[in-house]
């Protein structure tokens, strides 16, 4: 592997892809592009006369012969869930669609990422960009004097400037907010910025993308000879018989952090960006809107250098590939300069165009693509390129170093990682490129199977519902899933509703049959009311042998908060033998926890670790109440006293149990006054001596 110079380590660099999300034409979501994608599937709506002039299109526009009447078309595009997102019916009719959908989009790819869309850490930055609103015309229509919406709410509701910055406001997002306008390469452009700022720690972690949503929704284009668009509603990405591309609605946005930090919080990383490249053409080209194969080929070979692979790494780019007679020929040309600048081998890298699929999306096309081939690097699958039977007559494959993905294709390991290039050109000039790398290899603990609790919740019974459906498919979809690990973002990526569920399963298989089940009792509903919670500690009795056998396995704050009450203890007492005891050895382990010098400190070592774990899942106590035994646990949760003091006074009231007299009284610790000033502000304690 070739290393950019004065980079000797170009992981450190390294930026992660641990959370996606998108609509696009036939695809609700990112599971049913990717069937589309792999299948071979065109997208594209070819609409009656009567269709476009009852969704608007004028019938003098529609009865042209040059209007060609296809484009790709978002489902439920103009739908809108305003109260999820807190707005009011009259805010939301004046909002441009593609406002709506990136808002959604930023809320479901957080999702995806295990985050809590308005709870996530760190400095998170928006970065992306839309289409010119076509929205704004129809409202000027309804109201020309400007009456009925004011000419302010209507900027603020459809203008570009204002796209990520509601992003940004709704979900709380303290990161840089930035609007990303380059024509075509826009959200490939936002997925570089966003790429730049985290190296500069300007964000812990970003969203990039952008939306295209042309109204009516239902429309064509006006074809014209030696134009950009097609003649017959068909985008042909190298082909011999390409004469243009079509229109295509989309949303894609993607979630980024720094590779190393991903690594570390544990993300499910789907892709690695591992350099990105950005220029602009200049004056070194026939007109404004021409493309110039040498500023292509310049923003490729920088995405190269930064990422510091080889050329013959790459087994993939995701062109451009409009489909267009002039525009493929120079795409290809400059891709063949950027790679001919180390190697002299043809015929080892597959290209591919997605808007043979869905049509050109303009603002969101290189997001598409990227997204695309983030799919195919999970999947180690290449997608076919749609309608190529021959290649463009201006383009000679074989002296090149790639050849078209006609057809699906198996994409094999090689001696480095499977590697591709993304590129998106911009009317104007402005070129993107990125080089991704498949994830690494993930490790598994490989924990035991014990019972997993999933949790849901809805803003609504209906919503919750669906979430439980949503839930069942998705693992009967993927029983490989680690239920575990669906658990903990059920748990901590996901935003807690008022309306909620909970099933406790010990496999997948157990989980679908219980979320499916008709019986309330094992998977009821309930709307949560209460707000605080009370942890509660038994006394000396409680105890039992191998009762930190099962959390520990699987409860990482459970287990080490345990480990360290364990070593404050010291080698006295092997607590570990009684708590977590070997096959055979749960007879011994009982009978060493009825000495109180036993049973006691293994008693509060257990309800410490066991408290300490569900604040960390994020249970918040606002009252501790402990019996006994347990009040020296609730006292120590409260500050009363440090966790080193209380395993001393632990071990000593477990001794003077064993040495005192039957009926002996053992006063609490300390005096209820001095208890009650040491408590922090808020939390209150209940301390009872039952001795």
């Amino acid at each position: 592997m070739s290393v950019a110079p004065g980079r000797p380590d170009p992981l450190a660099d390294a930026i992660a892809i641990v959370g996606m999300a998108g609509r696009f034409p036939g695809a609700p979501d990112l599971a049913a592009f990717w069937r589309n994608l792999r299948d071979g599937r065109e997208s594209i709506v070819f609409f009656t006369a009567e269709e476009l002039v009852a969704a608007g299109v004028s019938p003098a526009v529609v009865a042209d012969p040059d209007f060609i009447r296809a484009k790709g078309v978002i489902d439920d595009a103009d739908t809108f869930d305003a109260a999820f997102f807190g707005y009011l019916p009259g805010d939301v009719e004046i909002m441009d669609p593609q406002h709506r959908l990136f808002l959604e989009c930023a809320w479901a790819a957080l999702e995806d990422a295990g985050y809590d869309p308005l709870a996530a850490p760190g400095l998170v930055g928006v970065f992306g960009g839309m289409s010119q609103s076509t929205w704004l015309p129809l409202l000027r229509a309804i109201d020309p004097e400007g009456t009925r919406y004011g000419a302010y709410p209507l900027r603020l509701a459809t203008d570009k400037d204002y796209l990520t910055t509601r992003v940004s406001y709704k979900l709380n997002l303290r990161g840089p907010s930035m609007n990303v306008q380059t024509a075509c390469s826009t959200s490939l452009v936002a997925v570089c910025q966003a790429y730049q700022s985290l190296l500069a720690y300007q964000s812990d972690m970003a969203l990039a993308g952008g939306v295209a949503v042309s109204v009516p929704l239902k429309s064509g284009h006006h074809y014209h000879d030696g134009g950009i668009f097609s003649p017959d509603g068909h985008c042909r990405p190298f082909d011999v018989k390409a004469q243009g591309t079509v229109n295509g609605d989309g949303v894609g946005i993607v979630v980024l952090k720094r590779l190393a930090d991903a690594l570390a919080d544990g993300d499910a990383i789907r892709a690695v960006i591992r350099g990105t490249g950005l220029n602009n053409d200049g004056a070194a080209k026939m007109s404004f809107p021409a493309p110039s194969p040498d500023g292509q080929a310049d923003a490729i070979a920088t995405a190269l250098a930064v990422a510091g692979v080889a050329a013959e790494s790459i087994g993939y780019i995701e062109a451009h590939g409009t489909g267009t007679p002039l525009g493929d020929p120079i795409e290809v040309a400059g891709l063949t300069r950027a790679f001919r600048t180390s190697t002299d081998r043809t015929d080892f890298c597959a290209i591919g165009s997605v808007k043979g699929n869905i049509g050109h999306t303009d603002t969101a096309a290189g997001v598409a693509g990227l997204i695309k081939t983030v799919l195919a690097l999970e999947h180690r699958e290449l997608p076919p390129t749609l309608h190529f039977s021959a290649p463009n007559a201006a383009i000679d494959f074989a002296a090149t170093p790639f050849v078209v993905a006609a057809t699906r294709r198996a994409w094999p390991a090689g001696t480095s990682p499977r590697r591709a290039g993304v590129s998106a050109f911009g009317l104007g000039g402005t070129n993107a490129h990125v080089i991704l790398e498949e994830a690494p290899p993930r490790p598994r603990d490989g924990a035991d199977g014990a019972s997993t609790l999933l949790v849901l919740s809805a803003k609504t019974p209906t919503a919750l519902e669906v979430a439980t459906s949503r839930l069942a498919d998705a693992l009967e979809a993927g029983p490989h899933l680690p239920l575990r690990d669906v658990a903990f973002t059920l748990r901590a990526g996901r935003h807690p509703f008022a309306w909620r569920r909970v099933v406790v399963a010990g496999d997948s298989a157990e989980a679908v049959r219980t979320l499916r089940s008709g019986d309330a009792r094992q998977a009821p509903a309930a709307h949560a009311t209460a707000t605080s919670a009370a942890f509660m500690f038994p006394g000396g009795g409680a105890q039992y042998a191998g009762m930190a056998r099962g959390l520990r396995a699987y409860a990482p704050v459970f287990r080490d908060t345990l480990d360290t009450c364990l070593t404050l203890l010291g080698p006295d007492r092997d607590l570990a033998s009684v708590l977590w005891p070997d096959d055979g050895a749960a007879a011994a382990a009982a009978a060493r926890l009825e000495a109180p010098s036993w049973g006691l400190p293994a008693l509060f070592a257990v309800e410490y670790a066991l408290a300490r774990q569900w604040m960390a899942w994020g249970v918040q106590p606002t009252a501790l109440i402990g019996h006994s035994m347990g009040e020296y646990t609730a006292a120590c949760l409260a500050g009363v006293m440090t966790l080193e003091d209380a395993m001393h006074l632990v071990q000593v009231r477990g001794r003077l149990f064993e040495t005192l007299p039957e009926g002996g009284m053992l006063a609490v610790p300390l005096p209820e006054a001095e208890v009650r000033a040491r408590l922090p502000r808020g939390l209150a304690i209940a301390a009872v001596n039952a001795e």
